[in-house]
Order: structure tokens, then sequence, then C-alpha cells
């Protein structure tokens, strides 16, 4: 019953002198990948609207709403920072935890460290302290806490940025408990309904739980107590892990290995703008259209075979008038706008293009079917295989095993910041370059102001 104090006083204790090389480095590669999102989201209509609407709210100027060039509230700088981060679906997540914790963690740090005047090392341990606050306790309940109907990004990421915030305030172990207590309490629904509904609401789940963590940590700071036991529970059967998933939480995963392994090195990195169990039906559909250059014309049918849970979430079809968050989980689009456009990143999420006649009309053409030997070893493969049968009966096939982004065919420093330069676009060339390199030398920032001011 002491689950929860124990990552409760890792997290506190997290030093950046303690830290081994790579996991600094994978952190700073995490903030490279975030702001990559923040760019390629303002591309999206919805996005532009709740920036709108966080600037309307005034204000003082505490924090950077990164990306559209003013400054707010720390909890609605987090806000929008996070709903930016989340909505053109290509954050980094952690594949045995269903979550994406970067787009809660990271935005509250960077809104909390820029109004504190806090530098880049404070930063990293922050973010840290964060990904193991979120990604434990969605390990702990992987899948069925998605299955009961929640998203682990907007719950679990709370945690995470309640444990950031909590470790740039400096708290003690006391502190920190009580953050994570009180983030418990907090916690959004953030209900996966909305999700496979496709409703636009999702793209918050980043911001709010950015916003929900910071709050639990303030609320700490001044006094206020969360149950010491928030994840494990008690005899009354109303902890976290309890109440939020219909089947015995992997409660040990809180504390397995801690200290010895940092989850942030399970972190993988996306480079499509779309749910990651679409991804090895893009990669493979990519690999195709490169090779044979065929025209969507010349295509009769396209058969995606992939694994159970990759056809009950992604496996939809989308129609006229449909979200980009439709989009973004329909291998059939997906597959479809891979084939058209040869590329697929924000452009592909534009709404302009979603509504395209011509793609939903070859999406029609694309079925995503199970196959039973891909099913039986999933997760620890994630496979998908795609079929275009041509017109003259020609057959195209490619078989992507391990989609890459994965720590098996991880994204290096150099592709993800070519995702920075492609997702902010070619007018802005020169500065991003220097958010770039400026990112990868954080630790060496005694302020991050001057890095804010530049995205």
């Amino acid at each position: 019953m002491n689950d929860t104090k124990t990552l409760a006083d890792f997290c506190a204790g997290i030093s950046i002198r303690d830290l081994p090389p790579e996991v600094v480095h994978k952190t700073k590669l995490c903030i490279l990948d975030c702001i990559a999102n923040i760019y390629g989201s303002r591309k999206l209509g919805a996005v532009k609207k709740v920036a709108q609407y966080i600037r309307s709210l005034g204000g003082p100027p505490q924090a950077s709403a990164l990306g559209w060039g003013f400054k707010t509230t720390v909890h609605n700088a987090a806000f929008i920072n996070g709903t930016s981060a989340e909505a053109i679906e290509a954050q980094d997540g952690l594949r045995f935890g269903g979550n994406h914790p970067g787009v809660a963690v990271i935005p509250a740090a960077l809104a909390i460290a820029e109004h504190r005047g806090l530098g880049g090392r404070e930063v990293i341990e922050a973010v840290v302290a964060g990904y193991e606050a979120a990604n434990r306790p969605a390990a702990a309940m992987h899948p069925r806490h998605t299955l009961s109907g929640f998203l682990p990004t907007g719950t679990c990421g709370t945690f995470g940025a309640a444990a950031a915030v909590s470790r740039l305030y400096g708290f003690d172990n006391e502190g920190m408990l009580n953050a994570l207590g009180n983030a418990g309490y907090l916690v959004p629904i953030s209900m996966a309904e909305q999700l496979m509904g496709g409703f636009t609401i999702k793209i918050v789940q980043g911001g709010q739980a950015a916003s929900a963590g910071m709050t639990a940590a303030d609320l700490a700071s001044i006094g206020i107590t969360g149950a010491p036991y928030v994840f494990e529970g008690s005899a009354l059967n109303g902890g976290f892990t309890q109440i939020t998933t219909d089947a015995e939480p992997a409660i040990e995963k809180l504390t397995e290995g801690l200290g010895e392994h940092f989850t942030i090195m399970d972190i993988y990195f996306k480079p499509y703008t779309s749910c990651r169990h679409t991804h090895g039906a893009i990669q493979a559909t990519l690999e195709i259209v490169k090779e044979h250059k065929c025209a969507p014309e010349e295509i009769e049918k396209v058969e995606v075979h992939t694994y159970g849970i990759a056809v009950i979430a992604v496996g939809k079809g989308v129609k006229a008038k449909d979200t980009f968050v439709s989009a973004q989980f329909s291998i059939p689009y997906c597959v479809a706008a891979s084939i058209m456009d040869g590329e697929f990143g924000p452009r592909q999420m534009t709404e302009a293009r979603i509504e395209d006649p011509t793609i939903v009309a070859l999406s029609k053409k694309v079925a995503v079917l199970m196959d039973d030997e891909l099913n039986k070893v999933y997760p620890d493969i994630t496979s998908s295989r795609v079929e275009i049968v041509l017109k003259d009966g020609k057959s195209l096939v490619t078989q992507i095993d391990i989609p890459k982004g994965d720590p098996r065919d991880p994204m290096n420093e150099k592709e993800i910041a070519d995702k920075v330069r492609y997702f902010a676009g070619e007018e802005e060339r020169e500065r991003v370059d220097t958010v770039i390199d400026t990112i990868l030398d954080m630790d060496r920032l005694d302020t991050i102001e001057k890095l804010m001011r530049l995205i």
C-alpha cells in the first residue's frame, strides 16, 4: 500500500546530475517533438479557434502561447500549448501505456518555468519526473483503462503535469505526494467516446491535463492534501487504478525498475499525423507508391491486413464532412491520402484536404481486415500489410512490422529536427533552426525565456 509514496519520493528527488546522458538527450528530443507538433497544429481551423478563445480571455501575460504570438496566464498558456501539441496527432507516446505524456507534461513544465524564470536543467528534471508519473499508472492499467472508456493521455497526463510542476516548485516528498493525491481528484474523465465519435473536443485533452495538473500542484503548495495512496487505493476500492479500469491493474508497474529504467526511454515518436495504429499502413503505402507510382484511377481495391485492436480503433472509413479527428483515426483515409499525396503530414489534416471528394472516393476502396497471424504477435509486434490491387490484376504488397519511430526503429535527432522544419513550414526556417539548436542545448540555458520568445 505504499506504491504511490514510492513513486512520489522518486519524482521529488530527480536531479539532472544523476540522470544518464541518454535520458537527458531523449528528454530534449521529446521537447523538440512537442514543439514540432505545436507548429503543425497551427494549420488546423479548430486549433485556431481555441487560440482565439484563449487570447480573448486576457489576463496577466505570464507565459507564452507558443506559435501564436501572445502571452496569457500560466494556466491558459499550458492549456493552449497542450491543445496545440495534441491536435495534429503526431505526438509522442508510450505503446504499453496507450498514452501520450508529452502533450500534458511539457506544456505545463514550460509555462511554469517561463513564468518563474527557470532554466533548461530544471525543465529537463521536471519533464523526466512528469513522464514517470504519467507513464507508470498508464502502463499499470493498459489496455483495460482505455477499453473501460477513458483516454489515458488526459487522465494519467494530469498526474504527469502535477509531478512536473511540483519538481519545478522544489517540493519535498510530502509536497509531491499531495500533488499526486490532488491530481487524482481533479483528473478529467477524458472520454474515449469523444475520440471514437470524431468530435473535436478530443484535441484539448493535453491542455486540460496540463492545466488540471498545475492546479493540483498549486493546491498542494498551500497545504491542500490528497490521498497518499491515490494510485493503489484502499479497502474502500476508491483508488485511481481501482475505479478507472474493469480489470485488476498490474500495480507493480508503478514502481518496477524505478530509478534503474526511465520510462521516457520507451517513448516512440510519430513521423505521421495520425493515430499510431495507422502508421504501419501509412508507411507500407508510402513505400509502395514511392516505388511504383500507381495512379488512383488504376486501383481496383486496397486491402490492409493488421491486428485486432487496429481494426477496432482505426478500421472505420470516412465520409464527406467528417472531422480531422475522424480522419486521424481512419486507416482508409490515411491510406487513400498517402496514395494521392505521397506524404502524410499536417497538410493531410486540413479541412480542405479531408473534404476532397477524390480522397473520400478512394478511401471507400480500402478494406481493413484482421489477420490472425498478425494479431497473435500483438502488442509486441504491430504489423500491417498493405496490398494494392490494380485494375490490370497486378498486386503491390508491402508489410511493416515495426513502424518508424518505435524505440526499435527510432527517429533520430536529425529526423525529429527535420520534422520540426516540415511542420513549421519554410517561411520561418532560420528562426526554427535556432529553436532546434537551442532545445538540443537546453541544459545550458539559465532561463528558457529566450527560447519561448523564439517559438
